[in-house]
C-alpha cells in the first residue's frame, strides 16, 4: 500500500488530506513509523526521529498510530488477495507477494489481474496500491517501487537483464545504506557495474550475501511464494524517555524487556536458541550482540541472565535511547507444502 499508515490516518480524518503528517511519537524522544508522501517531499521518512522531521518540516503533523485499524483494512484487503489465489504470502501489514500463474480467475495476464486487484482495493477501502508483476520475487519487489504511489510496473521475461542492468545499485531490495556505500566505492554503481564481478570477488568483500548479489543480478532468485511463512524471531523493544546513562538503569529495562519477551514467546508457544541484545545510543548509532545456547529457553530470568552477559560485553560509548531483546533459532520449523517448481509469474503488492 502507498503510504499506509499515514494514508489510513488521512482517509479516517478528511482534515489530514494533502497535508504533509506523520505517524507517531511528537516529543523529542518520538521516532517517526510512517510519512505521508506530502511529509516526504520535505525528507521526512519512517525511523527518523520526530525532531529532525520537524526541522525538516516545520508544518509537520503528529498523529498517533492506530493499529488496530491498520489490521483492519489489511485484511480487508488480504481478503481481496484471495479472490485471486491462495498463493499468498504477507511480508507485513502492507505488503505481500502473490503468485498468479494459475489463479482463481482463470486470467492469463497477471499486470490485468494487478490492475484488478488494485482497483478492488480503492473501491472497498479508498486507498491506493501500487504492485510490481514480474517471473521471480526479487524483481516483482524492486517493480513494485517503480511507479509508486498508484502505479505499477511489469518486467517481462525478456526485459529482466536489462531492467536489471539499468537499475541503480541503491533500488535493489536488500542493498541497505551500508552495504550501498561500499559498493559505491568499488565502482558498483549500477546493476551492469555489478554484473562486472566475479562471484568469487563479491563473496570475498560481502561474504555471504556476494552469491546472492551475484545471482539476482541475473534475474536468478529461486524462492518460491510461501503462504505459510515460518516465523524466524520475536522481539521486544523499548525507547525511553530519558537516555539511560548507565548498565544498572540498563539492567532494571532489560529485566522488563526479558519478561515481556517471555509473554511472547508463551503466547506463540515457541523457545528459541539466540539471544540478540540491540542497544541504540543518543546518537543512534546501533549496536547488537548475540548468544546462541545448545538449548532451547524461553524462561524470563534465563533471557536475563543472557541479556546481562551481552550487556557486559562492551563498555557503553554514549547513553542510551533504546534498548531491544530479540530471541531467534526458534523451535517452531516445520516442513511447509513446496509450491509447485514451475511457478513462473508472481507479483508483489505495497499497501
Amino acid at each position: 500500500m502507498d503510504a499506509f499508515y499515514a494514508s489510513v490516518e488521512q482517509l479516517d480524518d478528511p482534515s489530514l488530506k494533502g497535508k504533509a503528517i506523520a505517524v507517531g511519537g511528537s516529543s523529542d524522544r518520538g521516532v517517526i513509523s510512517a510519512a505521508s508522501y506530502e511529509a516526504r517531499k520535505f525528507g521526512v521518512r519512517s525511523a527518523m526521529s520526530s525532531t529532525v522531521a520537524r526541522k525538516l518540516c516545520p508544518e509537520l503533523i503528529f498523529v498517533k498510530h492506530h493499529f488496530e485499524r491498520y489490521k483492519e483494512v489489511s485484511q480487508q484487503v488480504r481478503a481481496i488477495f484471495f479472490e485471486y489465489t491462495d498463493l499468498v504470502e504477507p511480508l507485513s501489514l502492507d505488503e505481500a507477494y502473490l503468485d498468479v500463474t494459475e489463479n482463481k480467475k482463470g486470467n492469463p495476464s497477471a499486470s490485468l489481474i494487478a490492475e484488478e486487484i488494485r482497483a478492488k482495493i480503492l473501491e472497498k477501502t479508498g486507498l491506493t496500491a501500487s504492485a510490481g508483476i514480474s517471473i521471480n520475487k526479487f524483481i516483482a519487489k524492486v517493480a513494485s517501487d517503480y511507479n509508486k504511489p498508484n502505479g505499477q510496473k511489469t518486467v517481462i521475461p525478456g526485459e529482466v537483464l536489462d531492467f536489471l542492468e539499468n537499475l541503480d545499485i541503491k533500488k535493489f531490495y536488500g542493498v541497505g545504506k551500508v552495504t550501498q556505500k561500499k559498493m559505491y566505492a568499488l565502482g558498483i554503481y549500477t546493476g551492469a557495474d555489478l554484473k562486472t564481478k566475479t562471484e568469487a570477488y563479491l563473496t570475498q568483500n560481502f561474504g555471504k550475501s556476494g552469491a546472492h548479489y551475484f545471482r539476482i543480478v541475473r534475474g536468478i532468485h529461486n524462492s518460491p511464494v510461501k503462504p505459510h511463512r515460518t516465523r524466524k524471531s520475536i522481539g521486544a523493544e523499548r525507547t525511553f524517555n530519558e537516555n539511560l546513562a548507565s548498565e544498572i538503569y540498563m539492567e532494571a529495562r532489560l529485566k522488563e524487556l526479558s519478561d515481556e519477551l517471555e509473554r511472547r514467546l508463551l503466547k506463540s508457544k515457541v523457545a528459541g536458541k539466540t539471544i540478540t541484545l540491540k542497544i541504540k545510543y543518543s546518537d543512534f548509532t546501533l549496536h547488537t550482540r548475540s548468544k546462541t545456547l545448545s538449548y532451547y529457553i524461553s524462561d524470563a530470568s534465563l533471557l536475563f541472565e543472557v541479556a546481562k552477559e551481552l550487556l557486559y560485553q562492551q563498555k557503553m560509548e554514549n547513553s542510551v535511547r533504546l534498548l531491544g531483546l530479540s530471541l531467534h533459532n526458534l523451535n517452531n520449523t516445520k516442513k511447509v507444502k513446496e509450491v509447485p517448481k514451475n511457478v513462473d509469474v508472481q507479483l508483489e503488492f505495497k499497501f
